[in-house]
């Protein structure tokens, strides 16, 4: 592997000067600097991140902590365009992300005291809030630059982005009420998230206004794989008194829920109006009748490495907070 040695010999230079021409060091003439960096894309070079580290304290690498949800192999589907976003915008900012998966029987809080033992990234990515979230204090106490992926309900000032989980229910709940529903089942996510406690929340307030009883029977708490999906609709489909109304909690809950109703000779938009939150597109390419909420999930993977970026630079300023709104439109 080519070093900066090679490079300065061949080159007829120092080894400092070829440093700085590397880094676009002011001191060194435009030209020096063009030479230097067409040799080292000829050879081949890649800076040594780990002596730079030893030497600096700095990785030039990011984090991203993404639990799997199951073990269901589509069960993580939002994922990629939110891994897309964060690995575009690490590398035009001049890190490298590392994407750290956890099975769902891993402690989340362990799994951070690992890394932060390791010290082996700048900042870091915590997705999957729950309900008083114990790694935010201890993010806090250790000063480390990190942002979150959602929300939790502590009283501390942290930085994150979010999507609007109680709004997006709340709008799709009203809208099935505006569509004559009134008996509305729900998809939640785990329980114990924070997105599906925001989501409940959005739910019950459409409900109450709306005057609909809230019945215990139609709200889903579980891990919505298509399979699971599939299962939990058909059985409120089968209840003396079914839905006319469905909120998906994601895509894969809509396709299950779909493959229920096809089971029973039922039809999305005329049988049971159904809306979905989308974070992947998918649902634009389903031949049924829905309503959805769709989020740029690239956009938010982008806009979490830019705010950790900004920690990283200012560890003492003010903590950025991003609260995102789906886009609604209808389909079919």
């Amino acid at each position: 592997m080519a070093n900066l040695k090679q490079i300065a010999a061949e080159l007829s230079l120092s080894v400092t000067t070829v440093a700085r021409a590397l880094k676009d060091g002011p001191e060194v003439h435009p030209s020096t600097v063009a030479r230097v960096k067409e040799e080292a894309a000829r050879v081949g070079y890649v800076p040594n991140q780990h002596g730079r580290a030893l030497k600096t304290g700095r990785t030039s690498t990011l984090t991203a902590v993404l639990p799997m949800e199951t073990r269901d192999y589509l069960s993580d589907l939002a994922k990629l365009p939110l891994i897309e976003g964060m690995t575009l915008a690490a590398r035009q900012l001049g890190y490298s992300l590392s994407v750290y998966s956890t099975t769902p029987e891993e402690d989340p809080v362990e799994t951070l005291r690992r890394l932060l033992r390791a010290r082996s990234a700048d900042g870091l990515i915590i997705t999957r809030m729950v309900s008083a979230d114990p790694r935010i204090k201890l993010l806090l106490d250790e000063d480390v630059p990190f942002v979150t992926f959602g929300r939790t309900d502590l009283d501390l000032a942290y930085p994150y982005v979010d999507v609007d989980n109680e709004q997006i229910a709340y709008d799709a709940t009203r809208r099935l009420t505006k569509k004559g529903c009134r008996r509305i089942a729900l998809q939640l996510l785990v329980p114990e998230d924070q997105a599906s406690t925001m989501r409940l929340l959005g739910y019950e307030r459409a409900m109450n206004e709306a005057g609909n009883v809230i019945d215990p029977e139609l709200i889903g708490h579980a891990t919505f794989t298509m399979e699971a999906s599939t299962d939990w609709f058909d059985r409120v489909l089968g209840s003396p008194d079914p839905p006319t109304g469905l909120a998906c909690a994601n895509e894969l809950g809509l396709l299950g829920a779909l493959r229920a109703l096809g089971r029973r000779g039922l039809v999305p938009g005329r049988d049971v109006h159904i809306v979905t939150r989308d974070n992947t597109h998918l649902s634009r390419f389903l031949p049924a009748k829905i309503g959805i909420h769709s989020v740029d999930m690239a956009d938010v993977g982008r806009k979490l490495v830019e705010i950790l970026e900004r920690q990283i630079a200012n560890p003492t300023g003010q903590a950025a907070t991003i609260l995102l709104k789906g886009r609604f439109e209808t389909l079919g």
